[in-house]
């Protein structure tokens, strides 16, 4: 066993990184709220992105943070070194000019960013977090773009 311990600093870390894109772009673009917006569908959105922020640093309804394996924790670098070079790259796109494809794509990849975690980690709420977090994100990115489209 590989364990991180109570608290996981790569988690944080990971947080961190997807964090500083987001504040960046918050800051450039000051967006107002669709007014057609579904508070469901926000709540889930944020309820699921939350949950991720949260349970990626700390281990909430397990034991502590580990790999049962060396693949898994190899995996586990090298996938979210992957996902987080990738989101990176589409983000600063997206700040250049702004789609629908674009914003899809940072949705897919920051929800696999969470479920990988929580899948190589065994953190089943976390994975669980991400795809609330994934649906609730898709559809208000869909509502949003389908708005600007109109």
């Amino acid at each position: 066993d590989m364990e991180f311990g109570w608290i996981s600093v790569f988690g944080a870390g990971i947080v961190i990184l997807m964090a500083i894109p987001s504040v960046l772009y918050a800051v450039r673009y000051k967006e107002k709220k669709s007014p057609g917006t579904d508070r469901l569908m926000a709540l889930i959105e944020q309820t699921g992105r939350y949950a991720c922020i949260v349970l990626m640093w700390l281990p909430l309804l397990i034991r502590e943070f580990g790999f049962s394996s060396l693949p898994e924790a190899f995996l586990y670098m090298i996938g979210n070194g992957c996902l987080l070079a990738a989101y990176g790259i589409v983000f600063a796109c997206h700040l250049k000019r702004k789609t629908a494809k674009r914003a899809l794509a940072l949705t897919v990849l920051s929800a696999c960013v969470f479920l990988l975690s929580g899948l190589l980690l065994h953190h089943w709420l976390l994975a669980a977090s991400a795809l609330l977090f994934a649906a609730g994100h898709l559809c208000m990115v869909k509502k949003r773009t389908d708005a600007s489209a109109a």
